[in-house]
């Protein structure tokens, strides 16, 4: 388990009772959904909070911008082959764009889109306080300044403006993703996904604030949240409260469980928490027609990571390190 893993599970653990669940009701034929969103988070192996540029694993600061270009190409198409993705949600800060890296890591969006692929461009606070708080406020603002004006009119990139603003409250955190939308005014509000409150473990606030409306919603549920359930009646009832009735605009856009530990996900739950979690959630994705993001897709090192990356320079590939949990994620995106 990462350090942000054990630092979230301090944060959140029981922090939402099943007490008082809301049951989301399954979308009706024809109604909006989010279930073009079949993605992988695509991260930096330090779990993408950084002082210094956030680099996706596989990805260098000294590289090109034709090496990126290439290496990206390979790994996108690897996401696609192998787990069948078509959104890959990758990590921006400010020293990232605001600086020289910035002219190399925009082949990583330029490679995505071109093979027809989502991107999901998010930010992610410095290490030194982790907070929850906009480090800096006006870097952070240049930085979407640069983002913004490279990409807003790439009609496959999503923006993100803050990845778990757990340091704000819901009033605070609406407040401020208001001011961006205004800010940027001119990236459409489809192409804007707004966190939920705290460890973007809660959306309801977020969603009914109408100064939010037309925006895309994200998620974040873990099963190490609580390590004790294994009724699969316990999952569904925390997930439905956390979402409320909001899963038309809302992409689960961080959800993960071990990965490289050997543990069958097709099998009986057997006492395992996880088992039994990502059974539920990828259950109900697929009954709501919800879209998802699994934490991560590629990140090196990490127990959750759902490839491991092979291969050197521009030669590179990926292997499925639980081909159970491949095919939980295959069921969640309704194939």
């Amino acid at each position: 388990m990462s350090s942000t893993l054990r630092r979230r599970l301090a944060a959140v653990c029981c922090a939402v009772g099943v007490a008082g669940a809301m049951v989301a009701a399954a979308p009706t034929a024809g109604a909006a959904t989010t279930s073009d969103f079949r993605g992988v988070n695509w991260a930096d192996p330090r779990d993408n909070y950084a002082s210094d540029a956030v680099v996706p694993s596989g990805l260098s600061t000294t590289d090109s911008y034709a090496t990126t270009f290439a290496k990206a190409s390979a790994i996108i198409g690897q996401f696609r082959a192998k787990v069948g993705a078509n959104t890959v949600r990758l990590p921006v800060n400010p020293t990232s764009v605001n600086g020289p890296f910035w002219q190399s890591y925009t082949a990583a969006v330029d490679a995505a889109t071109a093979k027809g692929f989502k991107v999901i461009l998010g930010y992610w606070e410095s290490p030194t306080a982790k907070d929850g708080r906009i480090d800096d406020q006006s870097t952070f603002n240049a930085m979407w300044q640069r983002i913004t004006t490279r990409f807003a009119f790439y009609p496959n990139v999503y923006f993100e403006p803050m990845n778990e603003p757990f340091g704000y409250s819901s009033q605070e955190w609406t407040g401020i993703a208001t001011s961006w939308l205004s800010t940027y005014w001119y990236v459409p509000r489809s192409r804007v996904v707004v966190d939920g409150t705290g460890y973007a473990d809660d959306v309801k606030s977020v969603c009914a604030d109408d100064r939010l409306a037309g925006t895309h919603l994200a998620l974040h549920f873990y099963g190490f949240w609580h390590s004790t359930w294994t009724d699969p009646q316990q999952w569904l009832a925390d997930f439905d409260q956390r979402l409320g009735t909001c899963s038309s605009r809302t992409i689960l856009d961080e959800f993960g469980a071990s990965m490289t530990t050997g543990l069958n996900y097709n099998g009986p739950i057997n006492g395992s928490n996880e088992i039994a979690y990502l059974q539920t959630v990828t259950n109900r994705l697929r009954e709501l027609h919800m879209g998802s993001v699994y934490w991560p897709g590629l990140r090196t090192g990490d127990t959750y990571s759902l490839t491991e990356l092979h291969g050197s320079g521009t030669v590179l590939s990926l292997s499925v390190t639980n081909a159970s949990g491949a095919d939980l994620l295959a069921r969640a995106w309704g194939r």
